[in-house]
């Protein structure tokens, strides 16, 4: 597909707002996704997830398979408030194009339509292809990860079309994470009168903070982040409340299990006499690992390089996709298949126009290669 004809599939995703609990808005990408799909003759289904996120789409090439030599995974969802769009609508400024998910991760998803729609009849009718799109990647998949699990258990491979790295590598492999609330209970009490008789939240939470720093292990891609903190209702009260988020991240899996102990462990003996902790899990992803089919999928994606002329480089990082779920589960799964881009999440986040057609052409290659095989 030329990068004229990529950017005007993409102009109008992107100037739709479908954050992740805009269901409104979710639903609206889905509708323009079904029409694509549709006019290909592909077959669509509509999966309601929960009534506080939009829906998702599985694609598929056959009607009702029991299985998929290949799935490609892309979410529909953003990380933007409602009014996003409109405020900064896509624009092009020289090779790049801007606006909000530009990168993350709606030219993934027109990446695979793309690439999808211009592949031979004896390539695409040789195999069974299936295409799911969630609306809940950006809080996780809280909502749709049973579903992908169901769906990706019935693939030989996946691949997953978030962006390219800045450099142009692919992923394969993703730190695992996890977020907890900890809540902390205190006793209010006048900080004049009798301060004594109070127990600050507040002083337990910063016990934890500096408690739970001492556990980074960054040589080891271990890290406890506490990223949002509130407690305290008037400065002339000590503390009945307060709260804390916990982003831990990690490659080793056992990982997760360790720091959950520790924090149970901790909230079973809290530093300060009379508060209280609870600690709850928010979210939870897997580490995406490697296994033995995952380096086979690796050569099929390098001989597609090498067939279109584009070394492939591999990259290891710290942020999470759908990759992890598919992968912890034992299913060949890489990363990384959209076209370049970079600054996910912010107001500067931009798509590299010039790998569009490159892009597009290795994951179409990628595909003709599993044929072949």
């Amino acid at each position: 597909m030329k990068k004229e004809t990529f950017l005007e599939h993409l102009k109008p995703l992107i100037n739709t707002d479908c954050g992740s609990y805009q269901p409104e808005g979710v639903g609206k990408i889905a509708d323009m996704l079904t029409d694509k799909y549709t006019a290909l003759g592909w077959h669509v289904t509509r999966k309601h997830l929960h009534d506080e996120v939009g829906p998702g789409l599985l694609i598929t090439n056959r009607e009702n398979p029991d299985h998929y030599d290949v799935m490609l995974i892309g979410h529909i969802d953003t990380v933007f408030p409602a009014g996003t769009a409109a405020a900064r609508p896509f624009k092009v400024e020289g090779n790049r194009a801007y606006g909000p998910g530009v990168a993350d991760m709606k030219n993934g998803v027109v990446a695979m339509y793309a690439a999808l729609s211009e592949l031979e009849p004896a390539v695409r009718d040789k195999l069974s292809i299936a295409v799911l799109h969630n609306p809940d990647e950006e809080i996780s998949s809280i909502h749709s990860e049973p579903w992908i699990l169901e769906e990706a258990k019935k693939a030989a491979y996946v691949l997953v079309c978030e962006s390219a790295r800045a450099d142009g590598s692919l992923v394969n492999r993703r730190k695992g994470s996890a977020t907890f609330g900890l809540h902390f209970h205190g006793i209010a009490s006048h900080a004049g009168n009798d301060p004594e008789k109070g127990r600050s939240a507040v002083v337990e939470m910063a016990h934890w903070i500096l408690e739970l720093g001492k556990h980074n292990d960054y040589a080891n891609g271990t890290s406890l982040t506490i990223g949002l903190v509130k407690g305290g209702s008037a400065s002339n009260v000590v503390p009945e409340y307060a709260e804390a988020t916990l982003d831990l991240r990690f490659w080793d899996n056992n990982k997760f299990d360790e720091i959950k102990a520790l924090l149970n462990k901790l909230a079973a003996k809290p530093f300060v006499d009379g508060v209280k902790v609870e600690v709850r899990v928010q979210a939870k992803k897997p580490a995406m690992v490697m296994n033995a089919g995952t380096e086979k999928l690796m050569h099929f994606v390098e001989a597609a390089g090498k067939k279109i002329g584009l070394p492939i480089t591999w990259q290891a990082v710290g942020g999470g996709s759908d990759a992890n779920v598919t992968s912890a589960h034992g299913i060949p799964s890489l990363d990384g298949f959209g076209p370049i881009g970079a600054c996910f999440h912010s107001d500067k986040e931009y798509l590299e126009i010039d790998s569009i057609e490159q892009r597009v052409a290795l994951l179409k290659a990628t595909i003709e290669e599993i044929a072949a095989a």
